[in-house]
């Protein structure tokens, strides 16, 4: 088994969201998965293993430090770009297919490879939050309820409690620094930037994504791609974007995170029925490549030791 580092969606080096990649994966059992994922600390780790469906390039698993996930969208990107990295070629020239709990997900490469792109799943549920939830999301982010414009929920990998503010400066200013009544509380801040203004940074829209951790304290984090694909799709559905805009995300946690949100011109390569195709790329860069993991007999062990390459 081999580990890869890679940063995702970054607008400088490191500035992404970081994620783990464990290659050749297929002796691990889910509680050494688990186990693996929650040592390394970081919010979802992809493993890869052989895939079971012809049509796909690798298989993947994907892992949180609760349980399995049956897709990540910045994990999926980074394991796409590990296999990449070590020299593969896809099947189908610019795009690497990847098997996944929710079947085949398509990763388009843009460019030279330093940008991959993953088409944004349908919303599960969306609609307006109740007074109840509205309210609770406002008291928790210690925002003025004044500078809210709308309040629903998007779900589409995680239920998301989504704030659209008055302005981005709005979104900024949030101070959410508390203990929650509950433990699935994810809570988006969104607002958008005067064009123009300098210190948007080439971005249209800021976004912050808040999760409450097994304490029930809200956390913050750096880079939120199933949240930006969410956002995508309401924001399309609202017609507060037509073509497309870029998402601005970690300033207050020290990341620069951006993610670029595009629609497909018709209807053709939507996923949905007919429903035209929303892609969620950004760039991918490979940090660390290679640590050799040494298993143990007893996988739930995890590993004897991890060999890292001389650099």
């Amino acid at each position: 088994m081999l580990l890869d580092l890679v940063d995702v969606f970054g607008a400088r080096r490191l500035g992404g969201n970081p994620v783990a990649v464990v290659r050749d994966a297929d002796a691990l059992d889910d509680a050494a998965m688990i186990a693996l994922t929650r040592w390394l600390g970081y919010t979802q780790v992809a493993f890869v293993v052989p895939p079971t469906d012809p049509a796909a390039d690798l298989g993947l698993r994907f892992f949180y430090p609760d349980g399995e996930l049956p897709f990540g969208g910045h994990p999926a990107l980074a394991a796409a770009a590990a296999w990449l990295a070590d020299g593969h070629t896809p099947a189908w020239p610019g795009t690497v297919v990847l098997q996944c709990g929710t079947g085949l997900v398509d990763v388009r490469i843009e460019g030279d490879g330093g940008r991959l792109a993953y088409q944004a799943p349908p919303l599960i549920r969306s609609g307006p939050l109740s007074s109840e939830e509205r309210a609770e999301s406002v008291r928790l982010t210690n925002i003025n309820i004044s500078a809210v414009v709308d309040a629903v929920q998007v779900v589409n990998k995680l239920p998301w409690r989504l704030l659209r503010l008055r302005s981005a400066a709005d979104v900024l200013m949030a101070d959410a620094n508390a203990r929650v009544p509950f433990v699935r509380a994810n809570i988006g801040l969104l607002g958008p930037w005067a064009e123009g203004d300098p210190a948007a940074d080439g971005a249209q829209w800021e976004l912050r994504g808040l999760f409450a951790n097994e304490g029930r304290v809200l956390l913050e984090d750096r880079v939120t791609s199933s949240l930006s694909a969410a956002v995508a799709q309401y924001l399309y559905h609202k017609g507060l974007e037509q073509g497309e805009f870029v998402i601005a995300q970690g300033r207050r946690v020290g990341a620069e995170g951006r993610t670029t949100i595009s629609r497909a011109d018709s209807d053709e390569d939507g996923a949905d029925g007919g429903t035209r195709a929303i892609w969620i790329s950004g760039a991918v860069a490979m940090v660390a490549c290679g640590a050799a993991l040494t298993p143990r007999r007893d996988a739930s062990q995890v590993v004897e030791s991890v060999t890292v390459p001389a650099v």
